[in-house]
């Protein structure tokens, strides 16, 4: 146990970079026991602990992923149907990470197939919302009963809201020029190693040049958050003892757009700042799976009765478990 606890502090955590950091900041003069000096330290060591774990994580991720193209994803789900499909679309959404907005083109790929409705969702709700670069960097500024737990709950809503919106017979719903272009089933070349190293490379730079402005501004917010905030000012807005915290923290995420890489400092300071557990992770998920410009994508395919049953029932599913983590969140430390 104490190995692993010293694996994951040097290698997740990435300690030897913070004590580097505040070593040149000390050596250049900049005291880091300062407002000024600890929110540069902060700003620094996350931002390179970021880029470093991105860079690696979407590169062995994105060779996992290329393993299953949307073709292939289709066609693993296609072959099963009711609670099983609804579990296997979202389990898949965790290996096939997209972001909500590119998520839209799958989500349109998979009616005109003909999957039912509440797998597509279970899909699109866990895939911008659980991938596993987001869990790992989760474990490295929390820990790994934390991002297990997160996985765990993001799947069960995937699930649950996918059956949920099957149930609710809103098929009728969809836009008509979505189910009136079926997708052909086309055979997909397997690549080579070469190939898929390609690709993996090129999704590293692609990652990157989206998320990298989301990455320094989260950064940047966190530490403003941790240095320069007063926590009773924190406490008293998000406090976890305030019923509202929660609902606040939901509805105050989802206009925001911001890649889950950029929300993870503002999480990991305003938890350090007093902060519920539950009330941050609410905050996480609305931003990644209700941000504005998805909802505005979706509504090009589906009508406002299934648009307004997608949103009620992640919002309300987010609001759930953000007040159970914040309940049991004592477990998890």
């Amino acid at each position: 146990m104490e190995v692993f606890q010293w694996l994951n502090n040097q290698l997740l955590r990435m300690d030897w970079l913070s004590a580097s950091v505040r070593w040149l900041m000390e050596a250049l003069g900049i005291d880091v026991g300062t407002r000024l000096g600890g929110s540069l330290h902060f700003f620094v060591y996350d931002v390179i602990k970021i880029f470093i774990l991105l860079g690696v994580l979407i590169f062995a991720i994105s060779y996992v992923q290329s393993h299953f193209p949307p073709e292939r994803t289709r066609a693993i789900v296609g072959r099963f149907r009711g609670l099983p499909a609804n579990t296997l679309a979202a389990l898949l959404g965790t290996v096939t990470p997209f972001c909500s907005c590119s998520s839209i083109p799958l989500f349109i790929g998979f009616v005109g197939a003909g999957l039912p409705l509440g797998v597509t969702f279970s899909f699109l709700i866990s895939s911008p919302l659980v991938d596993l670069a987001s869990v790992i960097l989760l474990a490295s500024i929390f820990n790994w009963p934390i991002a297990i737990a997160y996985v765990a709950v993001g799947v069960v809503l995937a699930v649950v809201g996918g059956t949920l919106i099957e149930r609710a017979g809103l098929q009728r719903h969809i836009e008509p020029f979505v189910l009136d272009n079926p997708i052909a089933d086309v055979p997909q070349a397997e690549l080579t190693r070469a190939e898929r190293l390609a690709y993996a490379r090129e999704q590293v730079v692609d990652v990157f040049g989206r998320v990298w402005a989301y990455v320094l501004v989260g950064v940047a917010i966190g530490a403003l958050i941790h240095n320069w905030i007063p926590q009773q000012v924190i406490a008293a807005l998000l406090g976890s003892d305030k019923l509202w915290a929660v609902p606040l923290a939901t509805v105050v995420g989802i206009p925001m757009y911001a890649d889950i890489f950029g929300t993870l400092p503002i999480a990991e300071a305003l938890v350090a700042r007093g902060v519920g557990l539950g009330t941050v992770l609410a905050f996480m998920m609305a931003v990644t799976a209700l941000s504005v410009p998805s909802i505005i994508l979706l509504r090009q395919v589906v009508r406002p009765p299934l648009l307004a049953v997608f949103v009620g029932i992640v919002t309300l599913g987010i609001m759930a478990i953000g007040y159970l983590f914040n309940a049991f969140a004592y477990l998890l430390v």
